[in-house]
């Protein structure tokens, strides 16, 4: 990130917590979590540079999810990908043995829909 460019010593300019994220409508991320507004946790010290935004989504990259506080991507999708979902946060820390997240579950869904009825060939 531009302002930790002079930083040498970087054991604390990792983000970590909670964060919201707004959720694009019209995206798989909003199919998933089912509102607009989110929080996630965070332990990283990677981020988009937003410089490269708009040549990204021209090129057929969604942000479909954004912090807006910190102008910060957090979600991206695959426009013509029948379930690519990329996120700068760690699902894997709210799914629960009887509670999978909603990204974790929308994506075996995908799966297990692609398998069976969008493969070229299946005839069923």
């Amino acid at each position: 990130m531009p302002e930790q460019r002079k930083i040498r010593q970087k054991g604390a300019t990792m983000r970590l917590g909670d964060y919201p994220c707004e959720v694009r409508l019209g995206t798989l991320a909003i199919a998933a979590y089912g509102k607009r507004l989110i929080h996630e946790r965070h332990r990283h010290r990677y981020e988009v540079n937003n410089d490269y935004r708009k040549n990204l989504e021209t090129s057929g990259l969604v942000i479909s999810g954004v912090n807006k506080e910190l102008n910060l991507v957090e979600m991206i999708e695959l426009r013509e990908h029948p379930w690519f979902v990329g996120v700068q946060f760690h699902p894997e820390l709210k799914s629960r043995i009887i509670g999978a997240h909603p990204l974790f579950r929308d994506f075996i869904h995908a799966a297990i829909t692609y398998k069976y009825h969008a493969r070229p060939g299946n005839k069923s």
